[in-house]
């Protein structure tokens, strides 16, 4: 836990300076807790990219709690700051451990410069790392030069990779990629998906199509689908978050990354908030470890 902890924390040095000050700096700034404060706060936590209906939520609850409790100084409103924030992550379902037990294929979309292909590849490290044995797919086979990209990744973490000709059918990739997880008995298929949201209804078909070859070659495997965010993006990525999880009927869980790079963390809360949908990992650098599994509590106390 302490790992993870600093790794966030370092992940989210940006944001903690922009946030995690500013709530300190309106807090030493009122002897008393009164309506000034609240307002500052509200100020802060959309200055984050929290955006502005989950901070006046936050807030409200934040100006409630600090009423039912009487609360009177400034760490204790903190504390209870914290205790909000954390509470609107929805819980994280997904157990790893579960990866072991048969087949489990997960599907990573999202949109074309995300890291989608990049986050794959830590995603193997990580996962070779814990003791699993992962096969890659490369299903994005529209984009010039993804299953390139894709096999560095699978170089530089000793993982296989089923992939096929620019141009080919992706449910074909993905049925390939099956059969070989079946006879190498392997814990985890990730597959990369095309990488476009121009057109809804085609990437919805294309999924379908994929979704249909996995329920017939591999009933009882359990599939999830990642939605892989920029964090850079601030607020568009909620759309992009909104449009993916109508188009596949359900995300699974969301991989954000380069959080290093922004002072727009707080899109973690935006997006668990209106979605709820479970953040997964946090895409803290450049490096093949620089992911980590999210952990709401170890956010929110790197945060603030």
């Amino acid at each position: 836990m302490l790992n993870i902890f600093r790794k966030i924390k370092t992940g989210l040095e940006k944001t903690r300076n922009a946030i995690g000050a500013s709530v300190d700096g309106v807090l030493k700034s009122f002897a008393t807790i009164g309506d000034e404060v609240f307002d500052e706060l509200e100020e802060a936590l959309i200055g984050a990219d929290m955006g502005v209906e989950t901070a006046i939520e936050v807030i409200e609850k934040l100006r409630r709690s600090a009423g039912e409790k009487r609360i009177k100084d400034a760490e204790a409103l903190k504390a209870e700051l914290k205790e909000i924030l954390y509470g609107i992550m929805p819980e994280n379902t997904v157990e790893d451990g579960d990866f072991c037990d048969g087949l489990t294929v997960i599907l990573i979309v999202g949109v074309n410069g995300v890291g989608k292909t990049t986050s794959i590849g830590k995603l193997a490290g990580l996962y070779n790392r814990q003791g699993k044995k992962v096969l890659l797919a490369a299903g994005d086979t529209f984009r010039a030069a993804a299953g390139d990209q894709l096999e560095v990744w699978a170089e530089r973490t000793g993982t296989e990779l089923v992939r096929h000709n620019q141009g080919a059918d992706p449910s074909a990739v993905i049925f390939d990629a099956l059969n070989a997880a079946r006879a190498r008995k392997v814990n985890l298929l990730i597959c990369d998906t095309a990488g476009r949201l121009h057109n809804k209804q085609n990437l919805m078909n294309e999924l379908k199509k994929i979704n249909k070859v996995i329920n017939r070659e591999a009933p009882s495997a359990r599939v999830l689908t990642y939605l892989v965010l920029d964090a850079t993006t601030g607020q568009n990525a909620i759309v992009q978050a909104e449009s993916f999880d109508d188009a596949v009927g359900g995300l699974s869980g969301i991989i954000l990354t380069k959080l290093d790079g922004t002072a727009k963390g707080g899109i973690v809360l935006a997006i668990a908030r209106k979605l709820k949908v479970p953040v997964r990992f946090l895409g803290v650098g450049e490096g093949i470890d620089d992911i980590i599994e999210f952990d709401a509590r170890a956010f929110v106390d790197a945060l603030i």
